[in-house]
């Protein structure tokens, strides 16, 4: 019998905020929520932006007097929906109308008339060149002679083609929440992100703990950039180029294992299972599928999945720009019909899935998401959001283009809508499921995955499938890209709505959509609820992954006939503590008091008090031993 993995808390921040209880998917569909939960959504917006203060429990303005909710709106909105989501790049990560470069500049001399300058003794090169003369002018300083010229690197500026990115909302910084020296932007948003997810469960981390042995926690969480700014590989590439020396951290947090090694080393003191597996821009889906491995298989009972991103930076953009990959200024001014130099292009719009587009736009994220298997999360009273029984993972075959589209999302998105067939019937994903597709907003995308889409629903008599991407609204955030599409999936099943791609003024053309719906507007699901969610991810070089989604009532149905009424009766009391804790934590982050988990050389563990025997090991700070298990798979092939 198969554990089923469950969903018991989740968090993290992109462009659209917070995640936990849902706030960034409400940001999403402000104009559909009701007034209470537009003006909670705001407010929590507003503290993390540092728009207002909170004092005593109370929001007010900076100046000091008192705010509620109605006047947050009326007088914030503004500010608070123009620093959220897609957007201009801000200044705080580049200056696109003036970003650094060197020019090569060639100095000749003229003919029989030497050039001369004078330096320090000690920034000379090493050696000299052949045609330079020095000359000691005093201790420190020297007169260069040089008579064949010389090439030089010159500081410049200049204005990039790509200025729209998904940006973490205006003022908020995830470094100051913690104490994050030297930590680069994808891992400081890692330790905020993973204590958002594990502060939402509404149990406390160590009851967890408690309850299982040592090695049935898992953590897998990657980036596929790694870190690429001054902090980790970015400095590191950089140093001797700018004159500059490489220091003792930039390459060991460079990595993109991190995300994963810092929330075993500080954030949650683990000795489980650990990996980062990378696929491009379907990594979040390759680790959620060794998770839910590990918890169906049995070798893990809680697992924390996800991943880190932050792409924005020169480097990034030059390298998806270079490949036609991105969504210019000029591409944004041909589709919007404006005249090269005159009009203000929309870069709220930038990215347009399934719409006329002309590129992805890249953005920063970080999510988690914490499963449960679903004898662990009964006991304990843990809150189900969902549940993830199956994630499929197929490759393109022989290409010709390592970036281009493949056939192996349909081979993956295929095995998905029948593993969900199996579990909630053929009329319950014709009728109550929807997809969350990749959605990257080039042209290439919206034909070949909605080309796809349609094929694999009118397969299984599905006529009128919902297609939603939420890349419309917080970009794409490469190892994170899934995850975001997850997380807004959650939200999908909490409110019933779909969320509508409102960037678009039409579904282009040339998009197949005989059996599917595509919708500008959100679509309120009330009447007909969601039950599953495909989670669809494509990512360069032939990595395609699909998962199954459970809407948390499917997943009570499912529990309620494993352990019968009596106990489902038991947990549900359970559970109302559980939510009580997590609703707790939400009102106070919505006020800022975030409660980041950082422990810094806390609580290691003396290898010298572990203790062993021949059945188990027992490991300092964890209540259950580590019980060596009997391993039958290879009991016939043994004498």
């Amino acid at each position: 019998m198969s554990r089923l993995p469950l969903i018991v808390g989740f968090g993290g921040y992109n462009a659209a905020g917070r995640s936990s209880a849902h706030h960034g998917f409400r940001r999403t569909v402000l104009e559909s929520l009701d007034t209470h939960s537009r003006q909670e959504t705001l407010a929590g917006l507003a503290v993390l932006m540092q728009l207002i203060k909170v004092t005593d429990g109370h929001y007010q303005r900076l100046d000091g007097t008192a705010l509620s909710l109605a006047a947050i709106e009326t007088e914030y909105a503004e500010p608070i929906l123009a620093g959220t989501l897609v957007r201009r790049i801000e200044k705080n990560h580049l200056n696109v109308d003036a970003a650094p470069w060197q020019k090569n500049l060639s100095m000749l001399a003229d003919a029989g008339k030497p050039m001369g300058f004078i330096t320090l003794r000690k920034q000379l090169p090493e050696p000299l060149p052949a045609d330079w003369t020095v000359e000691a002018l005093n201790d420190t300083e020297v007169q260069v002679t040089l008579y064949d010229g010389c090439d030089f690197k010159v500081d410049s500026y200049r204005e990039l083609p790509v200025k729209s990115a998904g940006q973490l909302p205006s003022g908020f910084e995830p470094s100051a929440l913690y104490r994050s020296h030297f930590h680069p932007r994808g891992l400081q948003m890692t330790v905020v992100a993973a204590t958002d997810a594990l502060r939402s469960i509404g149990l406390p981390w160590q009851k967890i703990v408690d309850q299982v042995a040592p090695d049935e926690i898992a953590v897998y969480a990657s980036s596929i950039m790694s870190q690429l700014d001054e902090d980790g590989f970015g400095g590191l590439m950089q140093a001797r180029l700018k004159g500059g020396r490489v220091t003792a951290k930039q390459l060991a947090l460079g990595l993109n294992s991190m995300p994963a090694d810092f929330i075993n080393a500080y954030v949650l003191g683990s000795v489980g299972s650990t990996g980062s597996i990378t696929g491009a821009c379907a990594s979040f889906l390759y680790n959620l599928q060794k998770a839910t491995d590990m918890i169906t298989s049995g070798r893990a009972r809680v697992a924390i999945v996800g991943s880190s991103e932050a792409p924005i930076n020169q480097e990034c953009i030059d390298g998806y720009g270079a490949m036609g990959a991105l969504a210019t200024e000029a591409g944004l001014r041909q589709i919007e019909g404006l005249e090269q130099a005159n009009g203000e292009v929309d870069f709220r719009r930038a990215s347009r899935p399934f719409g006329q587009n002309c590129g992805f736009t890249l953005a920063e994220s970080s999510q988690f998401v914490v499963l449960m298997d679903d004898e662990l999360a009964l006991q304990l009273g843990a809150d189900i959001h969902g549940a993830v029984p199956d994630v499929f993972i197929n490759a393109d075959g022989f290409k010709k283009s390592i970036s281009a589209p493949g056939p192996g999302n349909y081979l993956c998105m295929a095995k998905a809508v029948a593993s969900a067939v199996q579990l909630v019937g053929s009329e319950g994903v014709r009728q109550h499921s929807f997809v969350h597709a990749h959605g990257s907003s080039t042209p290439a995308n919206r034909v070949t995955e909605s080309e796809l889409l349609d094929r694999v629903a009118a397969n299984f008599g599905i006529t009128d499938w919902p297609i939603t991407a939420v890349k419309a609204y917080v970009g794409h955030s490469l190892a994170s890209a899934s995850a975001d599409q997850m997380i807004a999936a959650l939200g999908s099943f909490k409110y019933q709505l779909i969320p509508g791609i409102k960037t678009i003024d039409a579904v282009a053309d040339d998009v197949h959509q005989a059996h599917l719906r595509i919708s500008k507007v959100d679509v309120c699901r009330a009447e007909q609820p969601l039950e599953v969610c495909f989670i669809n991810s494509k990512g360069f070089g032939g990595n395609n992954a699909s998962a199954v989604l459970l809407a948390p009532q499917v997943a009570e149905r499912m529990l309620r006939k494993r352990y019968g009424s009596e106990r489902f009766a038991a947990y549900l009391a359970l559970r109302e503590q559980t939510r009580a804790a997590a609703q707790a934590y939400d009102q106070q982050a919505l006020k800022g008091q975030l409660q980041i988990i950082y422990n810094f050389g806390q609580d290691q563990i003396d290898d010298q008090q572990i203790q062993m025997d021949a059945e188990q090991i027992r490991v300092p700070g964890f209540s259950q031993p580590l019980v060596f298990k009997s391993d039958p798979r290879f009991a016939d092939m043994l004498e």
